[in-house]
């Protein structure tokens, strides 16, 4: 894998114009883009995708499905007509995600095991056993969601460690919350640095807000570019 393509922009913006106005300004500088519910909603993401396609951009729909198995299979299968390289789904019964692998073509399907914006505080007032570690929690959903078929997991780089650690090193770890520093206002309460992530085995860094939202978005991503490549360098070197 690429470097240059370990690092993914979350484009939660609420319209085509918008996203199109960041891709155009980021050119070169980012390639991999995620797209979520927030375009979803604007009626225009298949424009979007179509648009990121021909700008030769990688494209993951994070749409965290969430449903009976043959609905989740057969969205899986309508979405893999669209060139789409990476979807989210919920990690869920054996079934529902094996059902989604079954359907996904060449697209890359990745199941959610706990979202960066929960801590176990959450999870214990969502019903979850109190007996059961957050990283408890994320072994097991992983090992599921291996099990069915897919491709990888959605987890902090404050799990990618233990995640490593216990299954094969040659599956997707995409790692929202990923900061350079910290940000005020954030409703992500699991976040994690750029070296950090990538060392306990992150393979893709999500990047929202310190990119969007800074003077020089550019500028942004490359700082979150250099340090990834710098990072990727040493480990071999090592």
């Amino acid at each position: 894998m690429l470097a240059s393509e370990k690092l993914i922009l979350a484009l939660d913006v609420p319209d085509f114009l918008t996203a199109k106005k960041i891709i155009d300004e980021l050119g070169d500088e980012i390639i991999f883009y995620k797209i979520g519910l927030e375009l979803l909603m604007s009626g225009d993401y298949f424009r979007l995708i179509s648009y990121l396609k021909e700008k030769n951009k990688k494209v993951f729909c994070d749409l965290k499905l969430y449903d009976i198995s043959q609905t989740v299979g057969s969205a899986v299968k309508n979405l893999a007509k669209y060139s789409v390289d990476l979807l989210t789904i919920h990690s869920a019964s054996l079934d529902i995600m094996q059902r989604a692998a079954e359907n996904k073509g060449a697209m890359q399907v990745i199941a959610v095991t706990i979202l960066t914006n929960l801590d176990e505080k959450d999870l214990l007032q969502m019903g979850f056993d109190e007996k059961i570690s957050l990283q408890e929690l994320a072994l097991k959903k992983t090992k599921l969601s291996l099990e069915a078929g897919l491709d990888g997991i959605v987890a902090s780089g404050l799990e990618a460690k233990i995640l490593r650690q216990n299954f094969a090193q040659n599956f997707l770890i995409i790692s929202p919350g990923i900061r350079l520093e910290k940000v005020i206002g954030d409703d992500q309460k699991r976040t994690c640095g750029v070296i950090e992530a990538l060392v306990a085995g992150s393979s893709h860094l999500v990047v929202g807000r310190p990119i969007l939202k800074a003077e020089n978005p550019k500028l942004m991503a490359q700082k979150f570019n250099q340090l990834i490549h710098e990072t990727c360098a040493n480990f071999k070197a090592n």
